[in-house]
């Protein structure tokens, strides 16, 4: 059977998070998903998979359900497809944060970097005075990037606040565009630059992920593959399986 894969995140406040674990790995165990889930006091953040039914009823629960009581109302949220379960079990595990960047004065609920629809990105990584900022470990970059995007060379994502410091101005770097696999690392990597005084701050809303579902391939100035924290390893246009036979 095909599954159906979902990557979700959203900022919000979740005070009671420590009390919200165990509700919300029960009824995921229920469904028969598989996955990781993240959840800390600023919102939710995971990858889960299983049958499409079971997929969108969990959607539904975190959107509209009891369990959240409507405080997810602004998911971040999309869907794929595997042709095998591509996680071994499921994990809800509590963090810190629900993607660790370190600074306390970026918080994306404050504020927050604009939005750029996936068939308008063409055109602002396009424009002149534009710097293209890749947000993801070095890793993740050497599989697949947009054409002419900066590499920060970074291991982990909490390493991006001193690049900045060392690599970006702003009173050099006026239009900055970044991305990531599904957004949540431009949230608070836009967030940061906004505290420190960077005027215009963009990200791809629903990351690269988004572009790929969206964009046609003959349109596309992405290149390679983009690498996803699961057995699938990467995706490429039209969210596309790599083929693992062929090792390409």
């Amino acid at each position: 059977m095909a599954y159906k894969v979902c990557a979700f995140y959203q900022f919000a406040a979740l005070p009671d998070y420590r009390e919200l674990r165990e509700p919300l790995r029960a009824f995921c165990a229920g469904l028969a998903l598989k996955g990781s889930v993240l959840l800390a006091e600023e919102g939710i953040n995971g990858t889960i998979a299983g049958a499409a039914e079971a997929i969108d009823t969990f959607a539904r629960e975190l959107a509209h359900g009891d369990l959240f009581g409507g405080r997810l109302n602004n998911l971040e949220l999309k869907f794929s497809t595997a042709a095998a379960m591509p996680f071994g079990r499921l994990k809800v595990r509590l963090k810190k944060e629900i993607v660790t960047l370190g600074d306390a004065a970026a918080d994306p609920t404050r504020q927050v970097g604009t939005y750029v629809d996936a068939r308008e990105w063409n055109a602002l990584i396009g424009a002149p005075g534009t710097l293209l900022l890749d947000t993801r470990n070095a890793f993740e970059v050497a599989m697949g990037t947009f054409e002419g995007a900066v590499d920060p060379e970074i291991k982990s994502f909490g390493q991006f606040k001193d690049f900045a410091a060392a690599s970006l101005d702003p009173a050099k770097h006026r239009r900055i565009a970044m991305f990531c696999t599904g957004g949540i690392r431009c949230e608070k990597a836009s967030a940061h630059l906004l505290a420190r005084g960077f005027a215009e701050v963009y990200h791809l809303k629903g990351g690269i992920l988004k572009y790929l579902e969206e964009v046609p391939e003959t349109e596309s100035r992405w290149r390679g593959e983009c690498f996803v924290f699961d057995e699938r390893v990467a995706l490429g246009h039209g969210l596309r399986e790599r083929d693992k036979d062929a090792g390409t």
